[in-house]
C-alpha cells in the first residue's frame, strides 16, 4: 500500500471507488474529485455544533462550517479519519453514525477548486469543545431554524458544503 503524508488526499471516481493520492493542495488546483467528510454534532437540546474556520486555511478561511470536516488518508475509512480530526480539531471524540455521501463541486475566488465525494455522519455531544486554534477560529451551538435563517440572511458566512447538507440534506440525514 502507498504511505501518503497529512498533505495528501484520496482520490477516488463517482463511484467511490480510489484512484490513488495526490497532494492536496494540486488536487484542488485542479479540482480533481477526493474523498472527504463532514461531521454534525447535536446536543441534547437539538442543536448543532459549528465552526468558524480559522482565517488563514488556505480556502474558506473565517466562514462557518459544521463541527469537522477535512479528508481521510489512504487506507483510512472516512468514519476513523472523521473521529480523528474531530479529537485533532475540536478536542473531544463522540460515537458517530453514517448517514449519506454527496458530490459537489464549487470554485473559489483564489482559484482553487473544491470536487469532493462527502461522507456525512452525525453524533451527540454535550460538552465544551476544546478547539485546536490553527483549525478552529469559533464555535457555537445553534438551533437548525436559526441556522437556516441566518444562511439566509448572510450566506457568505458559511461554507459551500455546509449550505448544501444544510439546505439539500439534512432533512433526510438526521
Amino acid at each position: 500500500m502507498e504511505v501518503t503524508g497529512t498533505s495528501d488526499v484520496v482520490l477516488v471516481d463517482e463511484n467511490d471507488q480510489v484512484l490513488g493520492t495526490m497532494e492536496k493542495l494540486k488536487a484542488h488546483q485542479e479540482g480533481r474529485l477526493h474523498r472527504a467528510f463532514s461531521v454534525l454534532i447535536f446536543n441534547d437540546n437539538d442543536e448543532m455544533l459549528i465552526h468558524k474556520r480559522a482565517s488563514d486555511k488556505y480556502h474558506c478561511g473565517g466562514m462557518w462550517t459544521n463541527a469537522c470536516c477535512s479528508h481521510p488518508r489512504l487506507g483510512e475509512s472516512p468514519k476513523n479519519a472523521a473521529i480523528r480530526r474531530m479529537q485533532e480539531e475540536m478536542g473531544f471524540t463522540t460515537a458517530i453514525d453514517f448517514v449519506g455521501k454527496f458530490i459537489y463541486k464549487t470554485s473559489f475566488e483564489n482559484g482553487l477548486i473544491e470536487n469532493e465525494l462527502d461522507h456525512v455522519f452525525v453524533g451527540r455531544f454535550n460538552g465544551e469543545p476544546v478547539p485546536n486554534p490553527e483549525e478552529v477560529e469559533d464555535y457555537r451551538y445553534i438551533r437548525i431554524e436559526d441556522l437556516k435563517e441566518e444562511i439566509k440572511k448572510e450566506p457568505q458566512n458559511y461554507t459551500v458544503w455546509f449550505k448544501k447538507i444544510v439546505e439539500e440534506y439534512l432533512n433526510e440525514m438526521i
